[in-house]
């Protein structure tokens, strides 16, 4: 028996737990092995493909004693069992729904995400940068040439650009498709419904974890939805605009030990 037992803390990756420096800090990792050895349950709740978040965990020694959320929370993986727990796709029209997006908006990216591949239409300087951060290679093909069905699409280019196709997916397609910024340049789409809140509520209720002791942290307004659902919402100091504004508790920025601070609080309330 530990003070943390029953009690879930889910992270986002990318500029919460994994810092600006491409670290997970010293800190943060003794912090979370203190967690779990207290009985804790610590998942990360990421928009990274399995293909891409997977090296992370050895490459940084991550500790990890719950399911996953990947592809923005189209999937749950179990490292512990390495296996898939629960997967959803993009409705069958996706491709056709794409081509139409790219005629609309000529200038923009696209990632397609089937299995554990990852393929490219009109790649542009954002794709580029993202695939560099990720370390993945990609193949670049013609929409309908990508296989199917796929679990997300993440959609590239400038920010005002991309406010416009989120409008135009809410417009023509809202009641099947989630579309949310991973950051400012990628626009996340997942079938609706698949968000990082619900998976994370899907994964307490897997571990047998009341709703009450589920804490999460996030940095940008694809993690809103699991902050909604977090007894405290959490968010570091170099969390986006929409994230603040919000109204999430602000601890240290991800380069100062973000998720060491968040175990200081928890152990102040168990």
């Amino acid at each position: 028996m530990g003070k943390f037992d029953g009690v879930l803390l889910a992270s986002d990756y990318d500029d919460t737990l994994y810092g600006y420096n491409l670290e997970v800090s010293r800190e943060n990792r003794q912090a979370l092995r203190w967690f779990m050895a207290e009985g804790g349950h610590f998942c990360v709740a990421t928009g990274r493909a399995h293909k891409t978040f997977t090296p992370q965990i050895a490459r940084q020694e991550l500790s990890i004693n719950a399911p996953c959320v990947l592809h923005n929370g189209s999937l749950v993986y179990d490292y512990g069992g390495d296996r898939i727990l629960y997967q959803t796709f993009l409705r069958q029209s996706a491709p056709e729904d794409m081509r139409q997006m790219a005629s609309v908006f000529p200038s923009l990216g696209l990632e397609a995400y089937f299995e554990d591949e990852v393929y490219m239409f009109r790649p542009n300087r954002v794709t580029e940068s993202h695939m560099e951060r990720v370390g993945v290679r990609f193949e670049e093909r013609a929409i309908e040439d990508m296989p199917g069905p796929w679990t997300k699409v993440i959609l590239e280019q400038d920010h005002p650009l991309l406010l416009e196709a989120q409008r135009y997916i809410k417009e023509h397609w809202g009641g099947d498709y989630e579309a949310i910024f991973s950051n400012k340049y990628l626009l996340e789409v997942t079938r609706k419904g698949s968000t990082k809140g619900g998976m994370v509520l899907w994964i307490a209720d897997y571990l047998g974890i009341d709703r009450a002791h589920i804490y999460c942290v996030g940095d940008n307004q694809n993690d809103l939805p699991m902050l909604e659902i977090s007894a405290i919402p959490f968010a570091p100091a170099n969390c986006a605009e929409p994230v603040r504004d919000w109204g999430a508790r602000i601890m240290p920025s991800c380069d100062d030990h973000c998720i060491a601070a968040i175990i200081d609080v928890l152990n102040e309330l168990y």
